[in-house]
């Protein structure tokens, strides 16, 4: 992950001033354990300014709103008790080349600040501070003990420092090429490594856009450049600087990150603020989901396996119990045949009552011939008890494993993170085997049920512009079939195999082509366990004929007045890779 160096704070906090200051603090929220978002007002627009002293996504920049949950986090609350009402008046870094910038808060502008709130943007030692007039610490985002730390404690009640200076040159627009140059080549190396080691405030990324915006390759070593590289490398460089002095940057998306300054851009992007937000929102999401994906696929894994090997125990019962009559027909053929037993038999043969074929039977020698033909009976009755028993529970297990391959069915399609819906979806289905009870998280914070997932169901339309919603997992699924499904639409599911439900949404009197029902259908296929297969059946209906067992779990339907049509999974793989 990319990580906020200098240059981009700069580009962020230019910004801020022009278009936050002066502004009001109204609510102070903390989105997780790393990042908070200050509600700011000003005379034109209200947004969120979020603060994230995250270990790899530390950042500054106007933010999504925040999650309508709860706030249990005590820091946020210390915040808005301090800065709640007050102005934010200044956004000032504490010294040159430092990635700390103070946020200073005062009752009105053009007044002397009351509290500031010290952002330091520094990788893993990240932290936000709060302090009064005279720069006593009220609370910060992560206290660091003497013990922790001898250089530098940051604890309540003492006085804030600043962390330790520079000890590397710092850049300087004044700086002749000849020296510039010098200072780069003492020592044989990579340029961009030279570059690094010769200077401070850079950062890996900065250098490798720079250098390659000289047409020169990263890895190129500095005793075999050639005078007009060196010539066009220190263009780049004066560049730089001279748009860190003049505060003008050029934001834009880069194939494999973001830059400020223009290198390497593919896309522009609308500004600092919005690159950096959503850069660094995809980037954390991407890493919770792929967390997240592997928690629930590997707990399903373990659940459906002990399932299905308890499932097999059942079956073996019943396989077992499949030889009660055999028991009985030996009991009866011992009965009828009590004079040809003797005395300290272990085994006897006597013709079956209709083939005459013969049938040996094993005796406990113990035992006389009624007592044998005793036991025969009470082993046919106890094997008929445990058919008994054991039906309901094997029926019991098998809708578990049913419901639990749906769900598993689900987390297949949804294979990697591509938006903010891909991350929800997978929410919801953890939130889902919670309520269930499949998995114990008493501290995860429910965000995905307190907001309305209707929007996130995937969407496509037939070759005649009909639309066709499919859930995403089963809390989809259900919102799909008994709430959006219209008495006019078509509900479609791959039969007998786990998979979304699928709605063609039709207007009243509208008739869909062929067309429209085999592209619908191939979706569906598509969206299923099967999407494998070259042909799955996939079954249609009207809404009205479709109905959730009582008691069921989520996603579970069954239907009736079904047509059959053969999905093609295929067509769509083929679609989406043209």
């Amino acid at each position: 992950m990319q990580p906020v160096d200098f240059t981009t704070l700069t580009a962020a906090c230019s910004e801020l001033r022009t278009y936050w200051l002066p502004s009001r603090t109204e609510q102070v929220f903390q989105r997780d354990r790393y990042t908070i978002s200050i509600a700011l007002r000003t005379l034109k627009q209200r947004g969120w300014l979020e603060i994230s002293w995250h270990p790899q996504a530390a950042r500054i920049c106007i933010g999504n709103p925040p999650p309508r949950v709860p706030d249990t986090f005590t820091f946020s609350q210390q915040l808005i008790h301090q800065l709640g009402g007050l102005a934010l008046v200044g956004i000032e870094a504490i010294a040159p080349w430092e990635r700390v910038v103070d946020f200073q808060f005062a009752r009105r502008p053009q007044e002397s600040a009351l509290y500031h709130v010290y952002v330091e943007i520094m990788g893993k030692y990240s932290n936000v501070i709060l302090t009064d007039a005279n720069n006593l610490i009220i609370t910060a985002a992560h206290q660091v003990s003497q013990q922790q730390s001898s250089v530098r404690p940051i604890q309540t009640g003492q006085t804030y420092e600043t962390p330790p200076k520079l000890t590397g040159p710092v850049p300087s627009v004044s700086e002749s090429a000849q020296r510039w140059q010098e200072r780069v080549s003492l020592v044989p190396g990579a340029i961009k490594r030279q570059l690094l080691k010769s200077y401070s405030g850079l950062s890996a990324s900065l250098v490798e856009s720079m250098v390659r915006s000289a047409n020169i390759l990263p890895e190129t070593t500095t005793d075999s450049l050639t005078p007009e590289d060196w010539q066009r490398l220190f263009q780049q460089w004066q560049v730089w600087l001279e748009a860190l002095q003049a505060e003008k940057f050029h934001p834009a998306w880069m194939d494999d990150g973001y830059t400020v300054m223009g290198w390497g851009g593919v896309t522009p992007a609308k500004d600092t603020q919005e690159l950096l937000n959503r850069y660094y929102t995809d980037q954390l999401n991407e890493q919770v989901f792929a967390q997240l994906r592997h928690q629930l696929s590997q707990k399903l894994n373990n659940i459906l396996a002990k399932l299905r090997l308890k499932a097999n125990t059942f079956i073996e019962r019943l396989q077992q119990s499949d030889r009660a009559d055999e028991y009985r027909h030996k009991a009866d053929l011992l009965m009828a045949n009590l004079h040809n037993w003797e005395a300290g038999m272990k085994e006897i043969t006597l013709p079956d009552f209709e083939t005459n074929l013969p049938v040996a039977i094993a005796l406990q020698p113990d035992k006389n011939a009624v007592q044998n033909a005793q036991s025969l009976y009470k082993q046919h009755q106890k094997l008929k008890r445990a058919r008994a028993a054991v039906e309901p529970l094997l029926a019991e297990v098998n809708t578990e494993i049913e419901y639990l391959e749906q769900v598993e069915a689900a987390i297949a399609q949804i294979e990697k993170y591509q938006t903010a819906e891909d991350l929800q979806a997978l929410e919801e289905i953890r939130d889902e085997l919670i309520g269930q009870r499949y998995l114990e998280d008493p501290e995860y914070r429910n965000r995905s049920t307190n907001e309305d997932s209707s929007s996130n169901f995937y969407r496509y339309r037939t070759p005649s512009g009909f639309e066709v919603l499919i859930g995403r997992n089963n809390r989809q699924n259900d919102q799909l079939t008994f709430r959006v499904a219209g008495d006019y639409d078509l509900w479609f599911h791959a039969q007998e195999i786990p998979g979304s439900h699928v709605l063609l949404r039709l207007e009243p009197g509208a008739v869909p082509e062929e067309t429209d029902l085999q592209f619908t259908a191939n979706l569906t296929s598509y969206y299923s366990r099967a999407r494998q297969s070259d042909q799955v059946p996939v079954v249609y209906t009207q809404p009205k004929y479709v109905y959730k067992p009582k008691g069921a779990k989520p996603g579970i339907a069954i239907y009736k007045q079904e047509r059959i049509l053969w999905g093609q999974p295929q067509s769509i793989v083929k679609a989406q890779t043209l």
